[in-house]
């Protein structure tokens, strides 16, 4: 009693952690299913447990990043990420991927993809069954994506207007190379949706705005009102300590993140593999999502530490002004641009109680729509799935729970709402489809075939390479 809501989240958070780990069966002698496969095996589990816990301690930076899912199981370009298409531009920070068509005609504007550089792109391209790519070049688009370095220390330098200018706006000039379009629709995720705001909101202030024809924005925090679990480890005090860590190193290490990220859910994705992988001695089975949920990218310390004390902590992109990149102070609220917003219900990355608040911003038109599930499923959900359902409202009141209160529930996909959206307004125009446009037909050359060079590359792979390991 008598404690705020911070205190009290940090509190519960903290407690939580606590209970979880001193849960009787995450020890030998507690545990009856590990005590009756000890003595069966004459203790070949632990052996074999210990062995596994000895990779994963060589494989993690800040605590243990439990081994998820067989190793070897998947390849990227192999069995995962093998929607066909090619690079076709890169510089320092991206790779630019061009998906081969397969409709002989697609929609005039292509589709540009930004996806967050916290972990991999091919979270949107993982089996061909649930890959948001391969979906959207069948519905007729021409489909670029990024595809973002895992960078090292020699990266440290990189801004967020880095970021901003090395990735999409150096992509929208690819593509009209490319395509000979000057206007792309742009689709981003998590923090590429973030990036990709303050893009938009860049053009606009240079007066660019037309470079961008509708903006789609996945899960994504604009206003950093409430960051969820998230928040309880960034306060002032931390997020100094990681400034100076940084500095240091000029990176953040992606693994000792994704072991923060995991105590968000910690008997899930921590102390469920600690029982089976070391007490049982089991190998965890083969899930090309806790795959792609292992496989991990740093962030450099010029961009992660600004993003972190300009977004979270102190949630300046909302204000108008609040942000300057390049010399050019930002302002949201002047984005004319045409907005399509979905968030999920169960997200704990990015709350819709706040992703919300970002769809109040912008004075162009908006479309807020609320996907069931979380921060991955809610978004990665194929029609042809069919498992969650979405929310739907043409209003937009001051709150999430009024919007919530008047919204209809639709079973089925969000995805054919978006499409919908995308040919009713005339950003995807079915009245002005052109010849399908195949890598390397315009200005620029295939570079390599997809997914390319830049997201193979692990952790360990970068640290070894730039000689930091």
């Amino acid at each position: 009693e008598g404690m705020d809501d911070l205190q009290k989240r940090n509190l519960g958070f903290y407690a939580r952690q606590l209970v979880n780990a001193m849960s009787p069966t995450n020890f030998v002698s507690t545990n009856p299913e590990v005590m009756r496969r000890t003595l069966q095996t004459r203790g070949q589990n632990l052996v074999e447990g210990l062995s596994r816990l000895r990779e994963d301690l060589a494989n993690s930076a800040e605590g243990i990043n439990v081994c998820m899912t067989e190793r070897n199981a998947f390849g990227i370009g192999e069995n995962i990420a093998v929607t066909p298409g090619a690079v076709v531009y890169e510089n320092e920070l991206i790779q630019l991927i061009q998906y081969t068509p397969t409709t002989e005609k697609t929609f005039k504007t292509p589709l540009l993809i930004v996806p967050p550089w916290i972990n991999k792109y091919y979270i949107l391209d993982l089996r061909q069954d649930n890959s948001m790519v391969k979906w959207m070049v069948d519905q007729g688009h021409t489909v670029f994506l990024i595809s973002w370095r895992n960078p090292g220390p020699e990266q440290r330098d990189i801004t967020w207007a880095d970021y901003m200018q090395m990735g999409p706006i150096s992509a929208i000039s690819a593509i009209e190379d490319a395509c000979g379009e000057k206007s792309v629709n742009l689709v981003s995720y998590c923090v590429g949706g973030t990036l990709t705001a303050s893009t938009v909101a860049y053009l606009t202030s240079t007066r660019k705005g037309r470079k961008v024809k509708s903006v789609t924005y996945m899960a994504t925090l604009q206003d950093f009102r409430d960051p969820g679990d998230i928040g309880v480890f960034l306060n002032e005090a931390v997020v100094q300590g990681l400034e100076q860590t940084m500095q240091l190193k000029g990176y953040l290490d992606g693994r000792s993140m994704a072991y923060t990220f995991n105590l968000l859910r910690e008997n899930d994705l921590f102390w469920s593999f600690y029982i089976n992988n070391y007490l049982k001695g089991e190998m965890p089975a083969a899930f090309d999502l806790l795959h792609w949920n292992t496989d991990g990218t740093n962030l450099p310390a010029g961009t992660h530490a600004w993003y972190l004390r300009h977004m979270y902590l102190e949630n300046r992109l909302v204000a108008p002004g609040g942000i300057e990149l390049d010399g050019v102070k930002i302002d949201l609220r002047k984005i004319s641009t045409p907005s399509y917003f979905v968030s999920t219900k169960e997200d704990h990355i990015a709350k819709w109680n706040s992703t919300y608040y970002g769809a109040l911003l912008p004075k162009g038109p908006v479309t807020f729509v609320l996907g069931g599930s979380g921060h991955i499923a809610g978004i990665v959900n194929p029609p042809q799935k069919n498992k969650y359902g979405y929310w739907s409202n043409d209003a937009l009141p001051e709150s999430h729970e009024g919007w919530l209160e008047t919204a209809a529930f639709n079973e089925g996909s969000w995805w054919p709402h978006w499409q919908a959206w995308m040919t009713q307004n005339g950003y995807a125009d079915t009245q002005k489809m052109v010849p399908s446009h195949t890598p390397g037909d315009g200005k620029l050359e295939v570079i390599e075939p997809a997914p390319g060079r830049y997201v193979k590359m692990t952790i360990p792979d970068v640290l070894s390479e730039q000689g930091s390991l």
